[in-house]
């Protein structure tokens, strides 16, 4: 088989697998996991039950790698988010928050997914260590921009310290996060967001707010 047969082969088959991943992520926003079955993704992805194994062992094995998307593109959004902020530090933390509680991370779609993988969670090992993973690269990232805040206005924090306060800031945002899309008709847009902002800055005792977008 030549170098360009096999390329093209690799990627069928990636998109085969988008395919169907994506018919998953569908169902799941739309009914829950209980309407990812076998036959609705296939006919989802117009395809048969049968190739739906050929790529994935078992459907908890799509439904895993559906959350790992998921994830991955939802770490992807949070990184975007820091476009445009410049170098200051406390503007950065500050974007961070007030880009995690606006669009595209605040559409309802995120949350049907969000708790739909998470009554998974509780049950399934390998979609635990899918979460396990993607929260650890969410309050990394927190930790990281709350270690280089403290800096900028000349305090230190050992690691432990850092760890608690990217852990209860990264609560604080999911609170609001969930709040704010389950109950949308309570807040606007801005408000969530300055909220957030206005929280966090108290929470870790740093003139947030000052950097607030219109």
């Amino acid at each position: 088989m030549t170098e360009s047969r096999r390329k093209f082969r690799r990627e069928g088959e990636a998109q085969r697998q988008g395919d169907l991943i994506a018919a998953a992520l569908d169902l799941i926003a739309e009914g829950g996991p209980q309407a990812a079955t076998v036959r609705a993704i296939a006919d989802r992805a117009g395809v048969t039950p049968g190739l739906i194994r050929h790529y994935f062992h078992r459907k908890e094995d799509l439904i895993a790698a559906a959350y790992s998307a998921f994830a991955e593109q939802m770490t992807a959004d949070h990184r975007t988010m820091l476009e445009g902020a410049g170098p200051d530090p406390l503007a950065r933390l500050s974007r961070y928050v007030d880009r995690a509680l606006r669009p595209p991370l605040t559409d309802p779609r995120q949350v049907a997914l969000w708790a739909g993988f998470l009554h998974l969670v509780q049950s399934d090992p390998e979609m635990r260590a899918v979460h396990r993973t993607a929260y650890s690269a969410f309050r990394e990232e927190l930790r990281l921009l709350i270690e280089a805040a403290f800096a900028a206005e000349g305090r230190t924090a050992d690691a432990a310290r850092l760890r608690v306060e990217a852990t209860a800031c990264n609560a604080l945002i999911d609170g609001l996060w969930l709040e704010g899309l389950v109950l949308s008709e309570e807040f606007t847009e801005a408000e969530l967001a300055r909220l957030g902002v206005a929280k966090i800055g108290a929470l870790l005792d740093l003139p947030l707010e000052r950097y607030l977008e219109e």
